[in-house]
């Protein structure tokens, strides 16, 4: 099989996989979750199987369907495809597996698998996509197939938050595609190996601005980027755990994905842009860590935690930017930070999964206490805590210090140019990823101690839990959950072999071939600023969950307290009213305006160029033609019977207009008859012989 044939599989096979699984599930429900586990492990496989053949530096070629939807289809494999193609379906195998138990007592599950395998075979679309217009195509397939997820359960709150997720879907893929075509419009390709040339050549870079952010605004709100966050902390808590660790670990990734290759071909070392990316970066991941402390809902949490986290990841890319040609640090910290935290999310939801479908609670004051006696759970919490945390030695401090330093790197670089001006703002944004830092291990050390070191406020809640200790989730989910744990760990362990290794084989898409000099992660710089991080993590636990998050209740008991206004919620305070009051208000009004503007042009028309004839009245009967010849016949009868005059029905203008409408209703039934449809196609058949016989 060559390499175009594999690609086109890569994509398609799940789809035709989902398909078929919901045929198999119409009639064998387990049959249809093992044929799922089937597609996905295989897939899975495959692409195991090419990461080993690109890591040793084997060409698979191009797949281009030239046809496909007018302007065809384009697929390629390189080390950051191959990587997140593999990550992709790394996650699609686990959470299928740990979904037959989850979905166990669930409706409509041969809905669900349809829908999350249909999912895989677009999100691997839009990262093996080779052109831009590829890439729309199966971000859009993706977005609609994926609301599906979000409204699963279809209660109330559940159709309300998919309502807000396709509707930031469906604006931002619009407005993405208005950039696309700006950018084919001004520089006459699609192709993402050809962009950055000619990019480079095109002199009006205001019109490569214009398409960029409409491209930004699209992958923007897929990413979870702020202002587009509001779906992320609305459909994660109503989407089922499986499904959420797929739009947390991986969707997102797509909408960072599009941003990289923005950044990476159009804007190459653009400064301007690499600020606007930067401050986006320090926004998200501010709001998002903020959010997270705030909330006392577990998975909500982690949709806020994980907002902050795409934040880190787009600080890095705006320092790519930033640094321009030494941009080493800044590439390879964006890249590892997207693939750890999919993998930690992975673990994350899936363990608020069992949570759920144990207790169908995700309130932290209900679920209190749920992981005590639970070794298994405790330990795979705990690494993606520690992970996700920064914490030395597990995955997520290798990607974080890597940002932070890039940053560093660039502010000596400001002070080395004399660009003292800038170099306060990059100080500020600095401390903000170190206090994110922090508020990351703050709300981490709020989950894991109420989860499974504090007791339930009832008694016989608690014996309950801690009865549960062997009961609570079958091997299969304890397989998928503990093997994509102990991955977290092992990575940071062994960073050398598995991060650089991983970082190396995807820096090539960020136009970075070379790694630069070699980064001692472990040095007393480095470890500096990931020790300020959980000193200002332990402190705000200390001082402010523990102090001003948590109240006593009537009953004297410790509860934990959502403190977040309500109405700071930026979806009720500004998108929906704007959207759903506003908005339609102002088109109303303008919409009336022009409409009135229309009659009056009209009116004016009609007063002026095209004002009515003056005649004294319509003609009641028959035409101009049938008036005029009866009026004479009228006038020469009243000459022969001396002034005698016709009038009503005898008059000769009626009779010329009853003779005029039976001509016209006798030529209406000829035309409509068969028979002279037939006479008209001999007379046309006559007239096109004798063309071809004496004229031609």
């Amino acid at each position: 099989m060559n390499g175009s044939t594999i690609l086109f599989g890569l994509v398609f096979y799940p789809i035709i996989g989902a398909l078929v699984s919901y045929l198999i599930g119409r009639y064998h429900k387990k049959a249809r979750d093992y044929f799922a586990d089937f597609i996905t492990v295989s897939e899975l496989i495959c692409f195991l199987v090419l990461f080993y053949q690109v890591a040793k530096g084997t060409v698979i070629a191009d797949f281009n369907w030239e046809n496909f939807c007018g302007r065809g289809i384009h697929f390629s494999l390189d080390g950051f495809r191959v990587l997140y193609g593999s990550i992709a379906a790394f996650m699609w195998a686990m959470t299928t597996i740990f979904s037959k138990e989850y979905f166990t007592h669930y409706r409509n599950r041969n809905r669900y698998y349809l829908f999350n395998l249909l999912t895989l075979g677009a999100t691997v679309g839009v990262f093996l996509s080779a052109d831009l217009y590829t890439t729309f195509i199966f971000f859009e397939m993706m977005s609609f197939t994926s609301y599906v997820w979000v409204a699963q359960d279809e209660r109330k709150e559940s159709l309300r938050a998919a309502e807000t997720y396709l509707a930031v879907a469906v604006i931002g893929g619009l407005v993405m595609l208005m950039g696309i075509f700006l950018l084919y419009d001004a520089i006459g390709t699609l192709e993402m190996s050809k962009l950055l040339t000619a990019c480079a050549a095109y002199e009006n870079k205001a019109r490569l601005y214009v398409a960029g952010i409409c491209m930004l605004f699209g992958f923007g709100a897929k990413a979870g980027a702020f202002p587009l966050h509001i779906w992320l902390p609305k459909a994660h808590p109503v989407a089922p755990a499986p499904a959420s660790a797929l739009l947390s670990g991986i969707l997102t990734k797509s909408g960072v994905f599009g941003i990289l290759v923005i950044s990476c071909n159009i804007f190459l070392y653009d400064k301007t842009w690499g600020y606007l990316i930067l401050a986006l970066g320090v926004c998200t991941m501010f709001g998002g860590a903020l959010l997270a402390v705030f909330s006392i809902d577990l998975k909500r949490t982690l949709a806020c935690s994980s907002m902050s986290q795409i934040g880190f990841i787009l600080i890095g890319i705006g320092m790519q930017c930033l640094l321009g040609a030494e941009n080493a640090l800044a590439v390879r910290g964006s890249l590892l930070h997207m693939v750890n935290h999919s993998l930690i999310k992975l673990v994350l939801f899936m363990i608020a999964g069992v949570v759920y479908m144990n207790l169908h609670k995700l309130d932290l004051n209900s679920i209190r206490g749920f992981g005590r006696r639970k070794p298994l759970l405790n330990f795979a919490f705990l690494m993606g805590a520690l992970g996700i945390g920064g914490i030395p030695l597990w995955n997520g401090y290798v990607s974080k210090t890597l940002i932070h330093e890039s940053i560093v790197e660039y502010i000596l670089e400001l002070n080395g140019a004399h660009m003292v001006n800038m170099i306060p703002l990059l100080k500020a944004a600095e401390w903000i990823f170190l206090i994110s830092g922090g508020l990351t291990i703050a709300y981490m050390m709020k989950l894991y101690i109420a989860i499974f070191i504090e007791k339930n406020n009832s008694k016989e809640e608690q014996q309950r839990f801690e009865g549960m200790n062997q009961k609570y989730m079958n091997s299969q989910s304890a397989f998928a959950i503990a093997f994509s744990a102990i991955l977290l760990p092992v990575m940071g362990f062994f960073s050398k072999f598995t991060m650089n290794r991983l970082a190396d084989l995807g820096q090539g898409f960020m136009q970075l071939e070379e790694s630069g000099k070699a980064v001692n992660y472990f040095s007393l710089a480095n470890l500096k600023g990931g020790m300020i991080s959980i000193l200002i993590g332990v402190m705000v636990y200390v001082f402010i969950i523990r102090i001003c998050l948590i109240k006593k209740n009537e009953e004297g008991q410790l509860i934990y307290i959502n403190a977040w206004p309500k109405w700071l919620d930026l979806e009720e305070l500004i998108y929906r009213p704007v959207l759903l009051k506003i908005v339609p208000f102002i088109a109303g009004v303008f919409s009336r305006i022009c409409d009135s503007l229309v009659d009056w042009l009209v009116i004016f028309l009609r007063k002026t160029i095209y004002r009515d004839r003056k005649i004294p009245c319509e003609l009641p009967e028959g035409n101009i033609f049938t008036h005029i010849t009866g009026t004479i016949l009228n006038f020469i009868y009243s000459l022969f019977h001396k002034g005698e005059k016709k009038t009503g029905n005898n008059s000769y203008v009626h009779i010329a207009a009853v003779k005029r409408e039976e001509i016209q209703e006798n030529a209406m039934i000829i035309q409509r008859s068969m028979s002279f449809g037939l006479i008209m196609f001999c007379f046309g058949l006559c007239l096109t012989l004798i063309y071809l016989l004496y004229l031609k």
